[in-house]
């Protein structure tokens, strides 16, 4: 069956996950994605623990499980860039490729002549997405950076945690991922462009960029009210009630903020009065006065056994979830219904697991997946097929250690 972006070739210089959570976004959607490694060395992501696939016989493998994550549906070539020999290979792959992602530092690869200017000579159609800690231009420009430094920069770490307790980092690398997606929805813009016939571009992405845009919900307290937002816990800042409650066995997520939930959830505990209580009128006087609300709600919920409360308030039509951990997720029915969680047969690891593609197109499905390559899987594939190398050619470049 076909699929969306058949046809596109996506030449990603990435690692770590900004640049190959992009590249497995295309991917993913039919692109024919070359990923570019260091001989010997690969991708960063490679090495990150403390999850590794096993062989047949339980041995680890090299190949992580945070690597496993954001590369599927890609092939993987070894290229120095140091060597004019490398640096020749990547000019003529960038010939024919639409995309080509970078998560470089500002800099690297103008050295090599690897950067937008040059290539764009060699293909004025190509697209090139380079992602970076701080943009390509300004005081930061030239620093390094990652996920967790721009949750601290972006705001994101300062309304993390509980009020009493220090600033706390996202479970996941959760600027990352959305500066993949970000630069996924740039690329698709700039290809819609091109197709028009306006040629290609460059596109710059910073991960700070993207975590302040993320923010923008909690900063607005600031730049509206010049109110410093806060850490709230598991509540919401504009909701209420809106927070993980304990039962007597367990927790509960109740979201109960819109009018109607609120309604219900008052029915359930017993607390009718509290539906006509002029200081939880409307949701404004609930957020009000939440910590008030909170403490009778919570009297009522602690008595309470977690499934029991959860039947209930399901069978009420009030928001409410709870709190997994991870094998809880992979077993949950409706995850489970979805199909979420595959394996997919890799070259030295038997089968690995890995989550789908949350897309679903109904033309054109986000179902063929293959498994992330091992380093370095199809240089001669795609040195043969892509640029026409001979076996001599390869044999040579391999030999001054070029690929």
């Amino acid at each position: 069956m076909s699929k969306s972006l058949a046809g596109l070739r996506v030449l990603e210089m990435g690692r770590i996950v900004s640049a190959p959570w992009c590249g497995q976004t295309l991917g993913d959607l039919g692109a024919d994605v070359i990923k570019v490694e260091r001989p010997g060395v690969g991708d960063d992501m490679r090495s990150y623990g403390p999850s590794f696939a096993v062989d047949a016989n339980g041995q680890q493998t090299p190949e992580s499980g945070h690597y496993l994550c954001s590369n599927r549906n890609k092939r993987s070539i070894t290229l120095d860039i140091t060597k004019p020999e490398g640096q020749e290979i990547i000019r003529k792959l960038a010939a024919d490729s639409d995309v080509l992602i970078e998560n470089y530092k500002v800099g690297d690869l103008t050295r090599y002549g690897l950067d937008y200017e040059s290539l764009s000579k060699i293909n004025p159609n190509l697209i090139y997405c380079s992602i970076t800690g701080f943009g390509q231009t300004g005081p930061y420009a030239k620093r390094p950076g990652y996920d967790a430094a721009f949750q601290g920069m972006s705001g994101m770490m300062a309304v993390t945690g509980e009020p009493d307790g220090g600033p706390q980092r996202v479970g996941v690398f959760v600027i990352d991922e959305m500066t993949g997606l970000y630069a996924s929805v740039a690329i698709l813009a700039a290809l819609r462009y091109r197709d028009s016939g306006g040629g290609g571009q460059y596109i710059d992405l910073a991960l700070l960029d993207v975590g302040v845009a993320a923010m923008a919900p909690r900063t607005i307290e600031w730049t509206l009210e010049g109110k410093i937002p806060e850490r709230l816990g598991t509540k919401s800042p504009g909701s209420a009630p809106a927070q993980v409650f304990a039962c007597a066995d367990g927790y509960l997520n109740i979201q109960a903020g819109a009018e109607v939930h609120y309604r219900k959830l008052c029915d359930a505990l017993g607390l009718e009065e509290l539906k006509e209580d002029p200081r939880f009128a409307v949701r404004k006087d609930r957020v009000i006065n939440q910590d008030l609300l909170v403490s009778m709600l919570e009297a009522k919920i602690k008595l309470r056994h977690t499934k029991e409360l959860f039947d209930d308030l399901v069978g009420r039509g009030v928001v409410v979830a709870p709190i997994y951990n991870a094998s809880e997720v992979v077993n949950d029915p409706q995850v489970l219904h979805r199909e979420l969680f595959f394996e997919v047969p890799h070259p030295t690891a038997g089968k690995v697991p890995l989550v789908k593609s949350p897309i679903r197109l109904s033309k054109t499905p986000v179902d063929m997946f293959t498994a992330p390559p091992t380093i370095g899987q199809h240089t001669d594939e795609v040195l043969a097929q892509v640029l026409g190398y001979s076996n001599e050619e390869i044999s040579t470049l391999s030999s001054i250690g070029a690929i």
